[in-house]
C-alpha cells in the first residue's frame, strides 16, 4: 500500500481539506475520518461510496450519518461533556492547553479540567474512561510520528525542580538555543524546570542573542509553578507576546503528574494520560541523541529507560547519551558508573559521555554522534 510522506497510511483524513481531495478522487472507501467537523459536508457524504470507512469523533447530520452506516462504514460519534478530543488528529499547542488562562485562571483551562477529570475517572475505575485514554494517547502518538517525520531530533532531559532565574536554568536555555539552530529538533518532557528551558531556549533560536537574556530576567520574576501556576504561565506568554514567531519544538508531558504543567514554549506538544507510554516515546524518538541535565528520580529513570534499548541494540545503532555535571552523576546521584559498567559490556561506551557542564554538551553530542 503506498505512504504518503506525512502519513504512515495514506487514507488518514484529519482535516477538511484532505476530506475534500478525496471526495474529489470520487470515494471515501477504507478512509480514516479523524476529528473532522462534517456537519457542512452532507453531500459529499450521501453523493461518494464510504465502505470499510471509520469516523472518528466526526460531527455530521443524521442524513448522513444513516447513509454512511448503510455503506457499512463505522461511526464512531463525539463523546459529549469530555474537556479534551480523544481522536484528535493533531498534537496540542500552547494557546490550546492554556485557553482562558487571562480570564478564567489556570483551573478553568483546558489542561486543568482535563487533570481534573482523568483523577475522577481514574478513582472510580470506568472501563469506558480508560478505553478513551487509551484512544487519546495512540491518537497523540500517531500525531507526533506523522510531526517528527524525517526530524533529526534531540532529547534534553532534566528536573522540573530548576527555578527560573538561576544560572543553571540559564544554560538550559542556552543549550535548548544551541542546539535548534544547529538543525536539531529538541524534544523535551514539556514541563517546567531544565524542561521549559530547553524549549525557550529552541523558541528563541531565530532571535538575536539579546531576546534570550531579556526573556530570562522577565521570567525570573515568576521563578516557580508553586505557589501559582497561573503566574508562571502568564510569564511565559508575556514573552511569547514580546516576542512572537519563536522557533519550533517539541515537549511531551503528562496528565500523569498532574502537579508538573506543561510550559508555554514548546509549540508542539504532545500530552498524554498514561506516563509510560510517554517516557518511551519521548526517548525512542531521540533519534540524534540525549543530553542529560542534573534531575532526581524521574531523570535517572530516563537515564535506564534510554540506555536498556542501547544495551540490548533493540533500536539498532545506540543513540548518543550526554550527562552534564560531573558531581552531580558521579557523588549526589552516582548514575554515571552504573551506566559505565553496563556500556562496557556492550557496544555502548562509544556513544556515551559525562561533561562538566552545559556548555560542553553539544560538542559532546556531535563527538559522539560522528563515532
Amino acid at each position: 500500500m503506498a505512504h504518503s510522506p506525512r502519513h504512515g497510511h495514506d487514507r488518514e483524513i484529519e482535516t477538511l481539506q484532505e476530506f475534500d481531495a478525496a471526495v474529489a478522487r470520487g470515494s471515501l472507501v477504507g478512509h480514516r475520518v479523524q476529528s473532522v467537523d462534517l456537519t457542512g459536508r452532507t453531500p459529499a457524504l450521501v453523493s461518494v461510496p464510504t465502505t470499510g470507512a471509520v469516523f472518528l469523533g466526526c460531527p455530521m447530520r443524521p442524513d448522513a450519518a444513516a447513509k454512511v452506516r448503510a455503506d457499512g462504514a463505522l461511526v464512531f460519534p463525539p463523546v459529549p461533556d469530555l474537556p479534551f478530543d480523544p481522536y484528535r488528529g493533531r498534537l496540542y499547542c500552547p494557546d490550546e492547553l492554556f485557553a482562558g488562562l487571562a480570564e478564567q485562571g489556570y483551573e478553568r483551562t483546558p489542561d486543568a479540567l482535563t487533570y481534573a477529570w482523568f483523577q475522577r475517572t481514574k478513582a472510580d475505575g470506568d472501563v469506558f474512561a480508560s478505553m478513551l485514554r487509551a484512544v487519546h494517547d495512540d491518537a497523540v502518538s500517531d500525531a507526533l510520528d506523522e510531526h517528527l517525520h524525517r526530524a533529526r531530533v534531540v532529547g534534553v532531559m532534566g528536573g522540573h525542580a530548576m527555578a527560573r532565574g538561576t544560572d543553571a536554568y540559564a544554560g538550559a536555555a542556552r543549550l535548548g538555543r544551541s542546539l535548534a539552530r544547529a538543525g536539531l529538533t529538541v524534544a523535551t518532557g514539556g514541563g517546567p524546570g531544565a524542561m521549559e528551558a530547553a524549549n525557550l531556549g529552541a523558541y528563541a533560536a531565530p532571535h538575536d542573542d539579546a531576546m534570550l537574556d531579556d526573556a530570562l530576567r522577565l521570567l525570573g520574576k515568576e521563578p516557580s509553578f508553586v505557589p501559582s501556576v497561573g503566574d508562571w504561565a502568564r510569564a511565559a506568554f508575556e514573552v511569547r507576546s514580546r516576542w512572537p514567531r519563536g522557533g519550533d519544538s517539541v515537549g511531551i508531558p503528562t496528565w500523569f503528574y498532574g502537579h508538573e504543567p506543561p510550559n508555554a514554549f514548546a509549540a508542539h506538544i504532545a500530552k498524554y494520560f498514561a506516563n509510560a507510554t510517554r517516557e518511551d516515546g519521548l526517548l525512542a524518538r531521540c533519534n540524534a541523541g540525549v543530553i542529560f541535565l542534573p534531575g532526581a528520580a524521574g531523570t535517572v529513570q530516563e537515564i535506564f529507560d534510554n540506555a536498556t534499548p542501547n544495551y540490548y541494540e533493540s533500536r539498532g545503532e545506540p543513540t548518543p547519551m550526554v550527562l552534564v555535571n560531573r558531581t552531580h552523576w558521579t557523588e549526589h546521584l552516582p548514575a554515571w558508573p552504573l551506566l559505565q559498567a553496563l556500556a562496557a559490556r556492550r557496544s555502548m561506551e562509544p556513544r556515551i559521555a559525562l561533561v562538566d557542564s552545559v556548555e560542553e554538551a553539544p560538542e559532546a553530542l556531535r563527538r559522539l554522534a560522528a563515532q
